[in-house]
């Protein structure tokens, strides 16, 4: 038998010269090691630069456009209020969540999402408990400026497969 891809309950895995071969793009490839960055949801105001400037330009240019300019200046300044400060990474988040479960956590994984008209970052964190297999999970909700837990745990018992 031919020594190609293995599946464990690790996840998928791909030798190293596999996945040269064929070209696996690195945003796919799980070889790929190293620290990542989210980017900084403060880039919004360079937008809001841009559309403020697009309003000058429409009071300069055309007849009558400041009203086009107001609708753009709100819309900058939207921009420049959601603008949140991304102050607490992954990790920290990861942090915080597992103080507030009760159980020991082994895999766990975060994902970046937005609240409310203003788009406040916040982290969901998936937690699962370190017995194998895992027999609770969690989901925390973190905020991602003050780093507070800002809606209460939800814990569930999970059923064994099999």
């Amino acid at each position: 038998m031919s020594e190609g891809p293995r599946v464990d309950r690790e996840g998928i895995h791909i030798e190293r010269g596999l996945a040269d071969s064929i070209a696996i793009d690195e945003d796919l490839d799980a070889n790929v090691e190293g620290d990542y960055a989210f980017s900084d949801v403060r880039r919004r105001r360079l937008s809001g630069y841009v559309l403020v400037v697009f309003a000058a330009l429409a009071v300069a240019v055309i007849d009558g456009g400041w009203l086009a300019a107001a609708g753009l200046v709100a819309l900058a300044a939207w921009q420049f209020l959601s603008a949140w400060p991304l102050e607490v990474d992954e990790r920290e988040a990861f942090l915080t969540a597992c103080a507030e479960v009760g159980f020991p956590v082994g895999h766990a994984s975060a994902a970046l999402r937005f609240k409310g008209w203003r788009s406040r970052p916040r982290w969901s964190v998936v937690l699962y408990s370190a017995a194998e297999p895992s027999d609770r999970r969690a989901l925390v909700v973190v905020d991602a400026v003050s780093g507070d837990v800002v809606e209460a745990p939800y814990v569930e018992d999970v059923e064994p497969v099999g």
